[in-house]
């Protein structure tokens, strides 16, 4: 993958790279569901978006005794550029990610956070304007109910809404391009990207000419037809 292919994929909406990964045969379109941007706040910050390399955390319950202990924290070995996912057990009601966390990715360089799971402090992150994007918030803290056990390995984000048993998992491995913006957040895997900003840019090319001819009154169908061949 080139250093071009990855710095353009940030060019493109959350949308957009989804539209390319469904064409390019992934079920998911690379949508992990149900994770939204809490901070900073849509309103006062529109356009926020984050794109970068995935560094992975895997979380579990605190009363699991047989799965690994980190020797350092998760935060402390973060890489510079990174985006951190952290893939949290199913329906926990505790945030695993505060204001300290923040401070700490900012401070390693680390460019946000997606959390398959809960967040607190958020007028911390906001102040800070730390992109921190999260399926909801709590008032609780990692402690007693959950604990990280391993950092970059693939982790496997399952849907949790009622109603999406059949919507597949999405595996993120570490260095997979995450993309999020107040529409989603999407995962590109690395040998996809530059196949995903070529079929991006084409599609943004046929949308322009669709958004043209709508906004003269041809109306959709008529332009869809002419534009996208449908």
């Amino acid at each position: 993958m080139s250093t071009s292919a990855s710095s353009s994929l940030s060019e493109y909406s959350s949308c957009e790279i989804s539209d390319a990964l469904i064409k390019l045969g992934l079920p998911h379109g690379g949508h992990i569901p149900d994770i939204h941007m809490f901070s900073p706040s849509p309103a006062s910050s529109p356009g926020a978006r984050i794109c970068g390399p995935a560094y992975t955390v895997q979380m579990v319950l605190g009363s699991d005794n047989s799965a690994p202990k980190l020797a350092s924290h998760f935060v402390d070995t973060a890489t510079e550029g990174s985006v951190i996912v952290i893939n949290v057990p199913p329906y926990v009601k505790n945030a695993v990610w505060g204001g300290l966390m923040t401070a700490g990715a900012q401070a390693r360089g680390a460019i946000g956070v997606i959390i398959s799971g809960r967040c607190r402090d958020l007028s911390e992150h906001r102040a800070l304007t730390f992109p921190v994007f999260a399926r909801s918030h709590s008032t609780l803290g990692q402690s007693p109910f959950t604990r990280p056990s391993a950092v970059n390995i693939p982790v496997v984000i399952q849907p949790q809404s009622s109603g999406e048993s059949e919507f597949p998992a999405v595996t993120v491995k570490p260095g997979d391009f995450m993309v999020a913006d107040e529409d989603g957040v999407v995962c590109v895997p690395t040998e996809l990207v530059e196949k995903v900003v070529d079929l991006a840019k084409r599609s943004r090319e046929v949308d322009e000419k669709c958004m043209a001819d709508i906004k003269a009154g041809k109306g959709v169908q008529a332009s869809f037809k002419e534009h996208r061949g449908k």
